[in-house]
């Protein structure tokens, strides 16, 4: 207990009130559901074959299938309603490349931002220190915003290809028996697409919370015009700066009255001549 709080007393928790630490927590719980949702799925559909010959049908023919959707792969046995043949099928399609790039991306964004969020509360000051940490954060929140942009779209148009794929009237249709018309096929149920469907709004939800923090990320950098005074200085720093400024005070002082004098000189040298000018031409009249 006294070993917790002692971490909990060195770390800055007050961050995480502020914009940049509230959203780096909201973006690892988003990442967890997001790849929970999407890796964490099974379904099932199930179809019937109806032959003429009644001891030849099956009317509950299950299908399983699950993450990552490589459908050429999950068999099935169906009844070709000749005699007690069977036939083995195989769904159609592979669409592990986009849910598996999906689900990469979630888990490695989870990973950083759990990893910056700790950053953040217990080494702010290495954070900050030379600008290098706010730079690497903002290049990664940028590409992190850009890889939920397109793993997303990917993800929604595989599960849009994986949803026709294990539709059930269309598994109906690679059945030999079902070409027949005196055997009669139809779907009992097909899958559920919650689970799914909300991991797509998970993904693009991940998207607007990493858009969104770039701009939070972007003012902790020096590039932003009050970056640099989050920076406290240091006091030899304060006593240079005072000391610069009396200097330039100084130096400013003696200008202005040099200027002055130069230009009572400059004044005084012209009425001189006005009068020496002026003495002869008197002197000529009398």
């Amino acid at each position: 207990m006294e070993t917790a709080n002692q971490i909990v007393s060195l770390g800055t928790f007050q961050l995480l009130k502020l914009p940049l630490g509230f959203i780096r927590v909201l973006e690892w719980l988003f990442a967890i559901f997001a790849f929970a949702t999407c890796g964490g799925y099974s379904g099932q559909l199930r179809v019937s074959v109806d032959c003429i010959n009644k001891s030849d049908s099956n009317l509950s023919i299950g299908i399983n299938f699950a993450y990552p959707f490589r459908l050429n792969r999950v068999e099935f046995d169906v009844p070709m309603c000749e005699g007690r043949r069977q036939e083995r099928l195989y769904l159609i399609g592979d669409f592990s490349s986009s849910a598996e790039f999906f689900v990469t991306i979630a888990v490695f964004s989870f990973l950083y931002s759990l990893l910056a969020t700790v950053v953040y509360i217990f080494f702010q000051n290495k954070y900050r220190e030379n600008n290098r940490g706010p730079f690497i954060d903002f290049i990664v929140t940028v590409v992190f915003s850009f890889m939920w942009l397109v793993s997303s779209s990917a993800w929604a148009k595989g599960l849009s290809d994986v949803k026709a794929a294990t539709d059930p009237d269309e598994v109906v249709l690679l059945m030999s028996a079902c070409k027949v018309q005196t055997n009669k096929c139809s779907s009992v149920y097909g899958p559920r697409w919650s689970g799914l469907n909300t991991s797509v709004v998970f993904g693009y939800l991940n998207f607007v919370l990493w858009a969104g923090n770039i701009w939070f990320v972007f003012k902790e950098t020096g590039w932003h015009k009050g970056g640099a005074a989050r920076y406290p200085a240091s006091s030899s720093e304060k006593q240079a700066t005072a000391f610069n400024q009396q200097v330039y005070s100084q130096g400013s002082f003696d200008q202005s009255g040099g200027a002055f004098t130069g230009t009572g000189d400059f004044a005084q040298s012209e009425y001189s001549q006005v009068g020496n000018y002026g003495g002869p031409i008197s002197y000529t009249n009398q």
